[in-house]
């Protein structure tokens, strides 16, 4: 209660002698929460709460000017207070890619979603950003050890196994770190893009990092809370590679190297995501991402049974996971 009552004093003084009314906007899987703050003219504007003992506001404003520079729609900053933890900002709406998508609409709305993304990568510049190394990436991984083998599942893994999962993340991280780099939102997904004018509005890109190109493309198109066809998204990943050649991008000469970049990638991000929410739900008792671990063990599943150096992985996930039959092809 102290901590609204703190955020309504400073509302207050951001809008003096202006009646407004507050309520809630979201929360994510951090401290922050967010507020929406109603003004007597019919605008709104979004109000940042993150407890400083928890948050650091200062990467949400490095990335949202160096995002916005770029050209991204990024909620632009009215007021902040370091100290306190708050910041003021452009209310991009309540209409998430998530709730908007369809079938009909799907290829426009990623279309722009992807002309975002390029944007933000032709702005990459090394020394910007924090650099997402192998330290970086290992410790995301060992989430899943950790959160989802032990704690989730109840497992102890034998030395032999634990072994062969190390092995396999080696083997991830290796392709990782080859890949060119480019600024990385980290979160690039349905829930975290808006439908806007223009569109599509950015949110939730504090942790941004600068490293593999294919990250993003691997958070939007293998995406834990939607899933479409896997032709859909390859089609739409070989628009986004022809047109990123055009543009200078960075992305390897041939889509089947590309290609397989992406599938690491989201191989990576798959194995961390499974023990974040493993993690919020033992630890910060969330279970609300519960519901989201068999998509993300099905996209995991497919990729580790397409590639030689990761089926040890799949036949651990067979372990913990049984299901019936085989999934996907191999390479």
């Amino acid at each position: 209660m102290q901590r609204l009552e703190q955020l309504h004093q400073w509302v207050a003084q951001q809008f003096p002698d202006q009646q407004t009314v507050i309520t809630p906007a979201s929360a994510d899987a951090s401290f922050r929460r967010y507020f929406r703050v109603a003004l007597p003219d019919g605008n709104t504007r979004i109000v940042m709460d993150a407890p400083p003992e928890h948050e650091d506001c200062r990467p949400f404003i490095h990335v949202a000017r160096l995002f916005g520079a770029a050209g991204a729609h990024v909620p632009e900053i009215h007021a902040e207070d370091l100290q306190q933890g708050f910041l003021l900002l452009s209310d991009l709406g309540s209409s998430t890619y998530l709730s908007a998508l369809t079938d009909d609409n799907a290829d426009t709305l990623y279309a722009d979603a992807l002309g975002a993304l390029a944007a933000i990568q032709r702005a990459s510049r090394p020394g910007l950003l924090p650099e997402y190394d192998r330290a970086h990436l290992l410790r995301e991984m060992e989430l899943f050890p950790v959160w989802y083998i032990a704690r989730h599942k109840g497992v102890t893994l034998t030395e032999a196994d634990s072994a062969s999962l190390y092995e396999v993340f080696d083997r991830i991280i290796e392709v990782n770190l080859a890949e060119p780099k480019v600024f990385v939102h980290r979160d690039f997904h349905s829930r975290n893009l808006m439908l806007t004018a223009p569109n599509p509005g950015v949110i939730d890109f504090q942790d941004a990092v600068y490293g593999p190109l294919t990250y993003d493309l691997a958070s939007l198109f293998k995406d834990a809370y939607i899933e479409w066809p896997e032709e859909r998204t390859i089609d739409w990943l070989v628009r986004y590679w022809e047109a990123a050649r055009q543009i200078g991008l960075p992305v390897r000469e041939d889509f089947a190297d590309f290609h397989r970049d992406y599938e690491f990638m989201g191989a990576q991000r798959h194995i961390k995501v499974l023990g974040i929410f493993a993690r919020l739900y033992h630890r910060d008792g969330k279970d609300g991402y519960l519901k989201d671990l068999p998509l993300v063990l099905k996209y995991l599943r497919k990729t580790c049974q397409r590639y030689t150096e990761l089926r040890p992985l799949a036949h651990l996930l067979e372990k913990l996971d049984p299901e019936e039959g085989t999934v996907g092809y191999s390479f």
